[in-house]
């Protein structure tokens, strides 16, 4: 009979836990989750920094190395030697990178999972040594783990998660999981709080890569939201569907720099009817599609530079002006999240950003102020296995909201 030992919070806030995954091949992982007491800022508090942050990227069609490290957030100097190494270079799009990385864009190691061969699954490793880096090369079955923490947004999604060793892929899933109820650019307080059970996929005992958000809280402004996976989607406990038809956002973490309305003109220097978002971000930022649909014309169109337009269903389109790179074709069905294209500055711009236009009936509208569709909810037939399914998740987290410790042997 399995025995249940139930611990409470320590005084500092903190609490570890294990855990058995709901997932009988996954296996629980210990670790520390950080302080909900929300606590104001003053001028004179300065949360400490990280010293190390976890990156993870996956390589895409077109990268070259050099250009890949630096998304990484690895420092020039070191891509230069790091480029040197050959097994960078059979990196195939697709693959997952991971780095850990100092503030300084050093690289405590960067790691990622090998094609898989005759002989199985193999770990790379590039580890600093010396002056240079040394390669490591590791065979094991590949293990997912069962991860839950817990966090308070003092400033951004980011930062919390940064602090907590949580990577941005689990980061930018909680931000799409939510974020046709909350608006991650404007809508976050000192003080909201999130709470998490995700996949993190080791290899010979290293984490390699993150996998799927498993269940998810967030608590903002007072309201909170609770998401479960079931199948390839996120639902309420009550089965309800939190995906929406189209994303907020075709970038997964910006600043808008000019919003819908009038505005006056960057370049024309008149005031003019702005009929789209400009997002702010760096060239070579992976541009998403907001929902699926077909590729209705991809290529350069004037005063927009390169751009893509997609069709999608019923009166809807999308438009993605300023591209640095396209990644789609004319005619191609693309799914919701997919990636079309790269942040640039081609066109009528004064800096790299993203043009965004969401249309219907081919009139611009503000897509931060129209109600977007709901996907369907569990069907009835379905629900008993939902609750069956989504019951272990959601006691994950209940467990970190209760600030209890349960050891199920």
């Amino acid at each position: 009979m399995r025995g249940v030992a139930v611990l409470g919070l320590a005084a500092c806030g903190l609490v570890a836990f294990a855990t058995m995954a709901p997932d009988p091949h996954a296996e629980a992982l210990l670790l520390r989750t950080a302080s909900v007491e929300p606590m104001p800022i003053t001028e004179d508090q300065v949360l400490p920094s990280p010293e190390t942050y976890i990156r993870e990227e996956r390589f895409q069609r077109g990268d070259t190395v050099a250009a890949f490290l630096g998304r990484l957030g690895i420092a020039e100097t070191e891509i230069r030697k790091l480029s040197r190494e050959r097994p960078l270079h059979a990196l195939r799009p697709g693959a997952f990178v991971r780095a850990e990385v100092s503030e300084a864009g050093m690289p405590r190691s960067v790691s990622f999972l090998a094609t898989r061969g005759k002989d199985g699954d193999k770990l790379v490793q590039i580890l600093p040594e010396g002056d240079g880096y040394a390669v490591n090369e590791i065979r094991s079955p590949l293990q997912p783990r069962i991860v839950m923490k817990q966090g308070v947004i003092q400033s951004s999604l980011f930062a919390a998660t940064d602090a907590l060793g949580i990577p941005d892929a689990i980061a930018m899933q909680i931000g799409d999981i939510f974020g046709g109820d909350i608006d991650f650019y404007r809508d976050l307080r000192q003080g909201d709080r999130f709470a998490v059970a995700y996949e993190e996929h080791h290899f010979g005992g290293v984490p390699v890569r993150a996998g799927r958000v498993l269940a998810a809280e967030f608590t903002n402004d007072g309201d909170t939201y609770r998401a479960v996976i079931y199948g390839k989607h996120y639902y309420t406990p009550e089965g309800k569907s939190l995906q929406k038809a189209f994303l907020r956002s075709p970038l997964e973490f910006s600043r808008v720099s000019s919003g819908f309305g009038m505005r006056r003109h960057p370049i024309a220097r008149v005031w003019r009817e702005h009929k789209g978002i400009d997002y702010a971000a760096p060239t070579g930022t992976r541009v998403r599609a907001v929902g699926e649909g077909v590729v209705e014309f991809a290529g350069r169109k004037g005063g927009y530079g390169n751009v893509v337009i997609i069709r999608h269903h019923g009166k809807y389109s999308t438009v993605y002006a300023h591209l640095s790179r396209i990644s789609v074709k004319r005619g191609e069905r693309v799914e919701q999240n997919d990636t079309i294209g790269a942040v640039g500055s081609t066109g009528w711009a004064t800096g790299p950003h993203l043009h965004y236009e969401f249309r219907v009936a081919g009139t611009p509208r503000n897509p931060f102020s129209i109600a977007m569709p709901a996907a369907r909810p569990v069907p009835p037939h379905e629900l008993a296995a939902f609750h069956q399914h989504a019951e272990p998740l959601l006691a994950r987290l209940d467990l970190l909201a209760n600030g209890t410790l349960a050891l199920l042997e």
